[in-house]
């Protein structure tokens, strides 16, 4: 019979594996550990040229800003009160005349069902964007021929969503469904 005993001071492990395995680990930990300095250190250069394109881009609002102010206190002196209201009505003239009634009424003839008839188109409204908004009365005989037209201008890409559609019976006098759409118009101006 053999009775193992150890007569060393400490016994033997197996600890080389593990080591091996915990400095491959540590090798590994130190290049990402380098890998993420080296990309903190790329964005921080980065968000540098951001705030300087940033400060730069609000130095020159700032710039504009004083000299649109300067402009509209000289317009706004009483001498130039004269200039700047007819200047005014001058480009508000120029802008409804940019309107192309002929493009206009083409347009909406693509979008028209064969039942559903236009009685009437306001003046297109322009807002300070460019936009343009019309205002049309429309009828029909029955109410699915107003809601084919509805998705038809929600699908053109010259229209877009109809807003605040409201409607009226026929009457007596008209037989129609009367439909009042106010409905943006793509059209560049």
């Amino acid at each position: 019979m053999r009775i193992p005993i150890n007569l060393a001071s400490e016994p033997f492990r197996r600890d080389r594996p593990v080591l091996v395995a915990s400095a491959a680990c540590g090798v590994v930990l130190v290049a990402l550990l380098g890998v993420l300095v080296f990309l903190i250190l790329s964005e921080r250069s980065r968000q540098t040229d951001t705030r300087a394109a940033v400060a730069k881009l609000n130095a020159e609002v700032l710039t504009l800003s004083t000299q649109q102010a300067q402009m509209e206190a000289t317009l706004r002196l009483p001498m130039n009160a004269e200039v700047l209201e007819r200047s005014l009505l001058l480009n508000t003239l120029i802008q409804h005349r940019a309107i192309s009634w002929t493009k206009l009424f083409a347009d909406l003839e693509s979008v028209l069902p064969n039942n559903v008839k236009v009685i009437q188109i306001r003046l297109p409204q322009v807002n300070s964007r460019n936009e343009v908004a019309l205002d049309l009365e429309v009828g029909a005989q029955n109410q699915g021929q107003m809601i084919e037209f509805l998705k038809r201008l929600q699908d053109s890409p010259l229209f877009g969503p109809a807003s605040n559609p409201r409607s009226a019976p026929p009457s007596q006098n008209e037989p129609l469904y009367r439909y009042r759409v106010v409905v943006s118009y793509g059209q560049k101006l």
